[in-house]
C-alpha cells in the first residue's frame, strides 16, 4: 500500500477505533453483561461480539480488498492467499473487562505480506489511542512515543507472567517487576510508550494479541521477537506464537543475550504451566 494511502487509512482507523470503544463502554461495568465460556480457558461476552461485528463492517468498507482474521470470527483459510489482512481482537483482556478493570483494549492491525503495516490499540476506559504506520513512527493520542533506550537491567521495569518475572529477578535482583497488565496488546504498547522497559509473553499468544503491538514497538524504536531473536510472521496457517520478548533495542539485546546464556533455565521455565 502506498504511504499516502496508508496515512489516509490510519486517520480512518482512528475514527473507527473510537467508535468501537464507545460501543464497548456501553456495557462496561454493566451488571447485566452476558458472557459465556469459549474453549477450556477463555471467556467471551456480548460486547466482544458486538465490537467485532462493528469493526468488521467498518474496516471492510475502509479497505475492501483486505481479508479478515479475528479472535471472535471463525477462521477462513482463504485469508492466507490475501496480500492484506485485518487482524483484530475486539476486546483484548475480556476478563478485565468483565471485572470492571481499566486495562482492556481494542487491538487492530493491517498486515501486508506477513508483517503489520498499520496498527491501532485503543484503551476506551482511559481514552488512550496508540497508532502506528510502517516507517512513520508511533504515537499516543497524537504525541510521538519511544521505547526506553538504555541497555542495562538495573532498575528496569519488567512485565509478564510470574515465572518469567521470577527468573529475571534471580538473574538480576535489581530489576523491578510491575503489576500485571491484563491486555497483552496493552502490555506491549506500554513498552512502545516507554512506561514499561521490557515485557515477556508466555506461549500460545495469537496474531490478534500481537500484530498491532508489534508494529507499535518497532515504530517506537523497540524490538519484539521470540527468545531466539527472530521477528514474527503473521497470516500463517496456525496463528499461534511461542514465548516472546519486547523492549527497546539495547535492552532487548541484553535480555536476549541473558536468555541464551541461561538456556537450561529458560527450558525449565518453558515447561512450567
Amino acid at each position: 500500500m502506498p504511504g499516502s494511502d496508508r496515512t489516509i487509512l490510519r486517520e480512518r482507523l482512528a475514527d473507527i477505533m473510537r467508535e468501537a470503544g464507545s460501543l464497548a463502554l456501553t456495557t462496561f461495568q454493566g451488571a447485566s453483561l452476558k458472557s459465556w465460556a469459549k474453549g477450556q480457558s477463555s471467556v467471551v461476552t456480548e460486547a466482544d461480539i458486538a465490537v467485532n461485528d462493528l469493526l468488521r463492517e467498518r474496516l471492510t468498507a475502509a479497505a475492501p480488498g483486505a481479508a479478515w482474521l479475528s479472535e471472535e470470527t471463525e477462521d477462513a483459510p482463504a485469508r492466507m492467499a490475501a496480500s492484506a489482512l485485518w487482524i483484530v481482537d475486539p476486546i483484548d483482556g475480556t476478563r478485565a473487562y468483565i471485572a470492571g478493570r481499566a486495562d482492556w483494549s481494542i487491538s487492530v492491525a493491517l498486515a501486508e505480506q506477513g508483517r503489520p503495516s498499520l496498527a491501532a490499540i485503543y484503551v476506551p476506559a482511559s481514552g488512550e489511542l496508540f497508532l502506528a504506520a510502517a516507517g512513520e513512527g508511533a504515537t499516543l493520542n497524537g504525541v510521538p512515543i519511544a521505547a526506553t533506550p538504555q541497555g542495562h537491567l538495573d532498575g528496569a521495569t519488567i512485565a509478564g507472567p510470574q515465572r518469567y518475572l521470577q527468573w529475571i529477578t534471580r538473574a538480576n535482583p535489581k530489576t523491578v517487576a510491575v503489576p500485571k497488565v491484563h491486555s497483552l496488546a496493552l502490555r506491549l504498547a506500554r513498552v512502545a510508550q516507554g512506561a514499561i522497559d521490557a515485557a515477556f509473553t508466555a506461549g500460545n499468544s495469537h496474531d490478534w494479541d500481537l500484530a498491532a503491538a508489534d508494529l507499535l514497538v518497532h515504530e517506537a524504536g523497540g524490538t519484539l521477537t521470540d527468545f531466539m531473536g527472530r521477528a514474527l510472521n503473521y497470516n500463517r496457517a496456525d496463528p499461534v506464537h511461542g514465548a516472546l520478548l519486547a523492549a527497546g533495542q539495547a535492552r532487548h539485546a541484553t535480555l536476549i543475550g541473558l536468555l541464551r546464556d541461561r538456556q537450561d533455565e529458560q527450558d525449565e521455565i518453558a515447561k512450567q504451566v
